[in-house]
């Protein structure tokens, strides 16, 4: 399960080096002219007699799309910048990590994380989207941007080294939020965060010196990723070549019944981005698996990633087995969170094995990486930026990391959701289901919210059975998850620590 730290993954070198094979710029550049030119728009042939009639609603809907695609350019084009106060006693969580704001060190640890998270936001001036006259998705494409930071965090995980934290995020100095101790008597409730300078030295200069040369081993190792830190947000792009791109992912929805400029849910973009990896080359080493009916199917998911499971070919033995991301569309509640959950939830994002979760506000989706209290931490897409042209030599990446962390009650998160966990290795997933199975069944709720079982979906396709709210009978759930590993034990001993520490 464990990593050597100064070591770039096979993952990443075959990335860079050999599965996603760099194009010289200019045939990169030629690349996206072509599909420009052989997708330009052309109005229908129509008879002569009913030429003027014909393209009136033509231009009409030409007209109508540009003034809407100009209004949401200037709505989601500039923001109000307000601060996020944090509290200084109580631990922020971010999917595995947790971080106690009473020092400039952990201050500076969290915002390092912050800021080395993917951010894609809404982007204006792209190509014209196939079937459509928009060049934006501002207003209509968040959930898209969700689901697009939620894989780019499993990609960070399955390419980048362990702990891995962006080198320039130190560039990002704007950071807008605060720290401040509740209710003290002494000092005001807001407290602006220490400055993000050199940490201050340790006491013991033998303790200050092995902290230090941890740091430059990790700095260096940080540095020579940096190539597939690159390549991975170029997947990203605005531009219909790129296999996780905007322009990618609406042709893809075309088989769901979605089209540019639609809404789409957390299920739809879940089912979206497992068709997206599979359709690359990316999918030669990771898998994504969406649960069916709020369960994981174990047999599916081992079968999806071990190719000797599936396959009858003498060299299936030789092809490794596939990381995994798992994504498990659910609902919590009716028209709103039910309260019952939010304990569970606050439980997963504590866990490193998540990647997120992916929903929001009616209509306004959100990306959840953590918590603090009774408030979630999370990277908003509502901001358009203009796209980024990565066939120019060393563009610049500081559009794709945000600096302003967000928060919001958990009362006010949207019951539809998608949560998603990544597994590297067969006993990864294996301590996956036993830990997620310990949270869910933690759940006040008499149901969990979701689900792993042994066996395969067709296995529970018989309509005699009974399953209440799409769940197997009890009879056919594991009666044996398999035991902790040493890692996750650790992971959740740490979390009960700091709940019972902190009285959460």
């Amino acid at each position: 399960m464990f990593r050597n730290m100064n070591s770039v993954s096979s993952n990443a070198v075959s990335f860079v080096a050999g599965v996603m094979q760099e194009e010289p710029l200019e045939s990169r550049r030629q690349q996206t002219l072509e599909w420009q030119n052989s997708h330009r728009f052309r109005p229908h042939p129509v008879p002569s007699t009913s030429r003027d009639a014909a393209e009136e609603p033509d231009e009409m809907d030409k007209l109508k799309a540009k003034l809407m695609s100009a209004w949401n350019n200037v709505k989601y084009g500039w923001t109000v910048k307000t601060k996020t106060s944090f509290n200084k006693t109580s631990p922020i969580f971010v999917l595995g990590h947790a971080y106690l704001l009473n020092s400039e060190d952990e201050v500076e640890r969290f915002r390092l994380d912050f800021v080395s998270r993917v951010w894609l936001t809404y982007r204006r001036e792209f190509p014209q989207l196939e079937g459509s006259t928009l060049t934006t998705d501002c207003g209509w494409g968040c959930m898209l941007r969700s689901g697009q930071m939620l894989l780019a965090q499993g990609l960070l995980l399955h390419l980048m080294p362990p702990d891995w934290t962006w080198p320039d995020a130190h560039q990002l100095t704007d950071v807008d939020f605060e720290i401040f101790r509740p209710r003290s008597p002494v000092r005001a409730a807001g407290v602006p965060i220490p400055s993000f300078g050199a940490p201050r030295a340790s006491t013991t200069p033998e303790k200050s010196c092995s902290s230090s040369q941890k740091k430059k081993t990790e700095s260096s190792r940080d540095r020579q990723a940096e190539p597939t830190h690159q390549k991975l947000v170029t997947l990203f792009g605005d531009q219909p070549p790129a296999p996780f791109g905007v322009h990618r992912l609406v042709d893809i929805g075309k088989g769901s019944g979605k089209k540019a400029g639609d809404w789409y849910g957390p299920s739809v973009v879940a089912h979206i981005l497992r068709k997206a990896v599979a359709k690359t080359s990316v999918g030669q080493s990771l898998a994504v698996y969406v649960a069916q009916d709020c369960t994981v199917y174990k047999e599916d998911v081992l079968q999806l990633c071990d190719p000797s499971l599936s396959q009858r070919a003498a060299d299936s033995s030789s092809q490794a087995w596939k990381s995994v991301i798992i994504l498990v569309p659910v609902r919590l509640g009716g028209e709103a969170l039910n309260p019952s959950y939010i304990e569970c939830v606050k439980n997963i994002l504590s866990l490193d094995c998540c990647i997120g979760i992916i929903g929001g506000k009616p209509k306004h989706s959100l990306y959840f990486i953590g918590f603090q209290d009774e408030q979630l931490l999370y990277l908003d897409p509502h901001y358009c930026q203009p796209v980024v042209d990565f066939t120019q030599a060393n563009f610049s990446l500081e559009s794709f990391h945000c600096s302003s962390p967000k928060k919001m009650p958990f009362s006010r998160m949207d019951p539809s959701c998608t949560i998603g966990f990544y597994a590297r290795t067969k006993e990864d997933f294996e301590s996956m289901c036993s830990v997620v199975g310990m949270v869910l069944s933690s759940s006040k709720e008499k149901y969990p919210i979701f689900t792993f079982v042994d066996g395969r979906g067709q296995d529970y396709g018989d309509g005699k059975r009974q399953r209440k709210r799409g769940r197997p009978p009890v009879e056919k759930l594991s009666p044996n998850p398999p035991a902790l590993t040493k890692k996750m034990r650790k992971i959740v001993d740490a979390v009960i620590k700091y709940k019972d520490r902190w009285n959460i």
